[in-house]
Protein backbone atom coordinates (compact mmCIF):
# COMPACT_ATOMS: atom_id res chain seq x y z
CA UNK A 1 0.00 0.00 0.00
CA UNK A 2 1.43 3.62 -0.88
CA UNK A 3 0.87 6.18 1.69
CA UNK A 4 -0.38 9.91 0.66
CA UNK A 5 2.85 11.01 1.20
CA UNK A 6 4.85 8.75 -1.03
CA UNK A 7 2.42 9.80 -3.26
CA UNK A 8 3.40 12.82 -3.24
CA UNK A 9 6.78 12.55 -2.83
CA UNK A 10 6.71 10.59 -6.25
CA UNK A 11 5.12 12.84 -7.88
CA UNK A 12 7.84 15.44 -7.41
CA UNK A 13 10.51 13.15 -8.02
CA UNK A 14 8.50 12.65 -11.01
CA UNK A 15 8.22 16.18 -12.04
CA UNK A 16 12.00 16.26 -11.01
CA UNK A 17 12.88 13.71 -13.21
CA UNK A 18 11.04 15.20 -15.97
CA UNK A 19 13.09 18.52 -15.23
CA UNK A 20 16.42 16.32 -15.67
CA UNK A 21 15.83 14.77 -18.93
CA UNK A 22 14.47 18.03 -20.64
CA UNK A 23 17.57 19.92 -19.17
CA UNK A 24 19.93 16.88 -20.72
CA UNK A 25 18.23 16.62 -23.88
CA UNK A 26 17.60 20.37 -24.60
CA UNK A 27 15.08 20.29 -27.94
CA UNK A 28 14.29 17.23 -27.87
CA UNK A 29 10.18 15.89 -26.52
CA UNK A 30 10.01 14.37 -23.56
CA UNK A 31 7.57 11.31 -23.65
CA UNK A 32 6.37 10.22 -19.68
CA UNK A 33 4.90 7.07 -19.03
CA UNK A 34 2.47 6.33 -16.18
CA UNK A 35 -0.15 3.43 -15.35
CA UNK A 36 -3.75 4.35 -14.58
CA UNK A 37 -4.17 2.20 -11.17
CA UNK A 38 -6.79 3.72 -8.38
CA UNK A 39 -6.24 3.23 -4.76
CA UNK A 40 -3.57 2.70 -2.46
CA UNK A 41 -2.11 -0.27 -4.38
CA UNK A 42 -0.09 1.34 -7.15
CA UNK A 43 2.30 -1.69 -8.23
CA UNK A 44 0.91 -5.42 -8.85
CA UNK A 45 0.26 -7.84 -11.75
CA UNK A 46 -2.46 -5.93 -13.55
CA UNK A 47 -0.25 -2.78 -13.67
CA UNK A 48 3.00 -4.45 -14.57
CA UNK A 49 0.63 -6.39 -17.34
CA UNK A 50 0.02 -2.36 -18.53
CA UNK A 51 3.02 -0.63 -18.01
CA UNK A 52 4.86 -3.31 -20.39
CA UNK A 53 2.21 -3.40 -22.80
CA UNK A 54 2.35 0.36 -23.20
CA UNK A 55 6.43 0.67 -23.33
CA UNK A 56 6.24 -2.12 -26.15
CA UNK A 57 3.54 -0.04 -28.08
CA UNK A 58 5.49 3.05 -27.14
CA UNK A 59 8.72 1.63 -28.75
CA UNK A 60 7.02 0.28 -31.74
CA UNK A 61 4.94 3.66 -32.16
CA UNK A 62 7.67 6.01 -31.92
CA UNK A 63 10.61 3.85 -33.65
CA UNK A 64 12.57 3.76 -30.53
CA UNK A 65 16.01 2.68 -31.48
CA UNK A 66 15.17 3.29 -35.49
CA UNK A 67 15.26 6.37 -35.92
CA UNK A 68 15.80 7.93 -32.15
CA UNK A 69 18.85 6.18 -31.07
CA UNK A 70 17.30 4.05 -28.14
CA UNK A 71 16.80 6.54 -25.75
CA UNK A 72 13.97 5.16 -22.93
CA UNK A 73 14.84 5.14 -19.10
CA UNK A 74 12.24 2.75 -16.84
CA UNK A 75 11.58 3.15 -13.37
CA UNK A 76 9.14 -0.17 -11.74
CA UNK A 77 8.61 1.50 -8.25
CA UNK A 78 5.74 0.69 -5.53
CA UNK A 79 4.24 3.49 -6.16
CA UNK A 80 3.93 2.96 -9.73
CA UNK A 81 5.29 2.35 -12.65
CA UNK A 82 7.31 4.94 -15.08
CA UNK A 83 9.07 4.94 -18.30
CA UNK A 84 10.70 8.12 -20.41
CA UNK A 85 11.19 8.45 -23.86
CA UNK A 86 13.35 10.85 -25.58
CA UNK A 87 12.70 11.82 -29.13
CA UNK A 88 13.28 14.40 -31.95
CA UNK A 89 9.56 14.62 -32.86
CA UNK A 90 7.88 17.73 -32.60
CA UNK A 91 5.82 18.33 -29.53
CA UNK A 92 2.46 18.32 -31.27
CA UNK A 93 3.47 15.35 -33.42
CA UNK A 94 4.45 13.07 -30.21
CA UNK A 95 0.93 14.12 -28.59
CA UNK A 96 -0.78 13.03 -31.71
CA UNK A 97 0.52 9.53 -31.40
CA UNK A 98 0.32 9.72 -27.32
CA UNK A 99 -3.51 10.23 -27.87
CA UNK A 100 -3.36 7.38 -30.44
CA UNK A 101 -2.00 5.04 -28.51
CA UNK A 102 -3.89 5.67 -25.38
CA UNK A 103 -7.58 5.78 -27.61
CA UNK A 104 -6.64 2.59 -29.88
CA UNK A 105 -4.51 -0.05 -27.64
CA UNK A 106 -6.82 -2.67 -25.46
CA UNK A 107 -5.30 -0.97 -22.81
CA UNK A 108 -5.03 2.28 -23.69
CA UNK A 109 -7.49 4.06 -21.66
CA UNK A 110 -4.96 2.12 -18.26
CA UNK A 111 -1.77 4.37 -20.12
CA UNK A 112 -1.39 7.55 -19.23
CA UNK A 113 1.39 9.00 -21.57
CA UNK A 114 2.11 12.27 -21.36
CA UNK A 115 4.03 14.66 -23.58
CA UNK A 116 6.46 17.19 -21.39
CA UNK A 117 6.84 20.70 -23.06
CA UNK A 118 9.94 22.72 -22.17
CA UNK A 119 8.93 24.30 -19.15
CA UNK A 120 7.70 20.97 -17.77
CA UNK A 121 3.73 21.07 -18.59
CA UNK A 122 1.82 18.49 -20.11
CA UNK A 123 0.35 19.22 -23.46
CA UNK A 124 -3.43 18.51 -23.66
CA UNK A 125 -4.97 16.58 -25.86
CA UNK A 126 -6.97 19.76 -27.38
CA UNK A 127 -4.02 21.05 -28.42
CA UNK A 128 -3.99 18.42 -31.26
CA UNK A 129 -8.12 18.63 -31.79
CA UNK A 130 -8.81 15.46 -29.35
CA UNK A 131 -11.57 14.97 -27.02
CA UNK A 132 -11.02 14.18 -23.52
CA UNK A 133 -10.63 11.07 -21.59
CA UNK A 134 -13.15 9.02 -21.02
CA UNK A 135 -14.72 6.96 -18.11
CA UNK A 136 -13.49 3.41 -17.68
CA UNK A 137 -16.72 2.43 -16.43
CA UNK A 138 -19.62 4.53 -18.16
CA UNK A 139 -17.55 6.07 -21.10
CA UNK A 140 -18.58 9.79 -20.00
CA UNK A 141 -15.81 12.11 -19.66
CA UNK A 142 -13.46 10.70 -17.16
CA UNK A 143 -12.86 13.81 -15.15
CA UNK A 144 -16.44 14.29 -14.06
CA UNK A 145 -16.82 10.41 -12.81
CA UNK A 146 -13.51 11.18 -10.90
CA UNK A 147 -14.54 14.81 -9.46
CA UNK A 148 -18.42 13.17 -8.70
CA UNK A 149 -16.86 9.81 -7.86
CA UNK A 150 -19.59 8.25 -9.47
CA UNK A 151 -18.55 5.00 -9.77
CA UNK A 152 -16.73 2.87 -6.68
CA UNK A 153 -13.03 1.40 -6.70
CA UNK A 154 -14.72 -1.85 -6.69
CA UNK A 155 -16.67 -1.23 -10.22
CA UNK A 156 -13.40 0.48 -11.20
CA UNK A 157 -11.10 -2.47 -10.35
CA UNK A 158 -13.81 -4.81 -12.07
CA UNK A 159 -13.28 -3.12 -15.58
CA UNK A 160 -10.02 -2.88 -14.93
CA UNK A 161 -9.50 -6.73 -14.23
CA UNK A 162 -11.28 -7.52 -17.57
CA UNK A 163 -9.49 -5.47 -19.64
CA UNK A 164 -6.21 -7.13 -18.53
CA UNK A 165 -7.68 -10.96 -18.73
CA UNK A 166 -9.16 -9.93 -22.21
CA UNK A 167 -6.05 -8.94 -23.09
CA UNK A 168 -4.09 -11.39 -21.92
CA UNK A 169 -6.11 -13.57 -23.83
CA UNK A 170 -5.20 -12.50 -27.16
CA UNK A 171 -1.93 -11.91 -26.98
Amino acid sequence: MVTLNELLASRDSRHAMQQKLLAEHSGKTLVCLTVVMPGSVKRNQQSLIVAHAAVEQMIESYELGVRFGGCLIERDLETGYEAYLITDLPLLEAKRIAVQIEDTHPLGRLFDIDIIDKDGVPVSRDRVGSSPRRCLVCNREARYCMRMRWHTQEEIWERINAMVDEYQANI
